[in-house]
């Protein structure tokens, strides 16, 4: 296996991101997407014409996840949101966690199978065990996967029954197995990070299945083996890294989100690229998110 190379991070938007999240390529518009949670912000950056979008919405949102053209689903405060964010025409809404008002969706993803995969946590940050795990499939039928998350991350999918989903709060990356059922039969520590290491926050895999992972509060990301070795580390100069993906020419330069949350003047100063939209070469190859997509005809005619 090649030793892994990678460049140094360049700020490719200097945005200053609040709190910076939800990276993902799209690669029919040449452009990284992510958003800003608490500016209600989603932004898109064309690496071919530097062209930036900024759409705004109206409640603080966690991720999005495409589906085709201009067709995204926006995970926001207690809601799911299908939408078409050229016309801001609403097509579908579907409500999470009614008697949850206190918390929001944070960090999602698609599977390799099209299916979608959120958590949820305390928006004030509380240590209390609020959030959980949630599974949208493809005819929109909605799950609980897993619960008593603190702050949910991720996840990051090894196949369609293998992924790792991670508590930020208590500084755990899972390794999490399910079956066909959507039961989990297998969830183990992966990771535990020291607090010298920040928070493990949002992260990617590789095709090699090694687990890039960006650090809240550390400044760097680590990438790590599936034995859970880090292998490589890229650091930043930026305090709080909080998310990271794969796109570009080849699949094989890595975008990524930082923050500004919870810094001080101090931290600014010696951080001052805080809240930066980076990317970085690398010679690795990434895993391509996949579209959401029906199974439903009649549900696709929502679109």
């Amino acid at each position: 296996m090649n030793k892994i190379k990678t460049s140094e991070p360049k700020p490719l938007w200097k945005i200053r991101c609040t709190l910076g999240e939800g990276t993902l390529w799209v690669s029919e518009h040449n452009s990284i997407y992510f958003v800003d949670i608490k500016k209600k912000k989603i932004c898109s950056f064309n690496i071919k014409n530097k062209k930036k979008k900024i759409f705004k919405v109206n409640k603080e949102i966690g991720f999005i996840a495409h589906i085709k053209d201009y067709i995204f689903i926006l995970g926001l405060q207690g809601e799911i949101r299908f939408q078409n964010l050229k016309s801001k025409k609403i097509l579908k809404s579907i409500i999470i966690e009614k008697n949850l008002k206190l918390n929001r969706i944070n960090d999602g993803k698609t599977d390799p199978a099209g299916n979608l995969w959120f958590g949820t946590m305390d928006n004030l940050e509380r240590k209390i065990e609020k959030g959980s795990l949630y599974k949208l499939d493809q005819n929109l039928i909605l799950t609980k996967i897993d619960k008593n998350y603190r702050i949910t991350n991720g996840p990051a999918f090894i196949n369609q029954y293998n992924f790792f989903h991670t508590d930020s709060s208590k500084k755990i990356i899972y390794k999490i197995k399910i079956n066909k059922k959507n039961k989990i039969i297998s969830k183990k520590i992966f990771i535990k990070f020291v607090p010298e290491d920040g928070s493990p926050d949002g992260m990617t895999l590789d095709k090699n299945k090694n687990l890039w992972v960006a650090h809240f509060h550390g400044a760097c990301i680590s990438v790590f083996n599936n034995k859970a070795k880090r292998i490589h580390k890229i650091n930043f100069p930026a305090k709080n890294i909080t998310n990271c993906t794969f796109g570009g020419k080849n699949n094989s330069e890595l975008f990524i989100t930082t923050a500004t949350k919870g810094m001080n003047k101090a931290d600014i100063k010696k951080f001052s690229y805080s809240g930066y939209l980076f990317s970085v070469k690398t010679n690795s190859k990434g895993i391509l998110q996949k579209k959401f997509s029906f199974k439903n005809e009649k549900k696709r005619s929502l679109l």
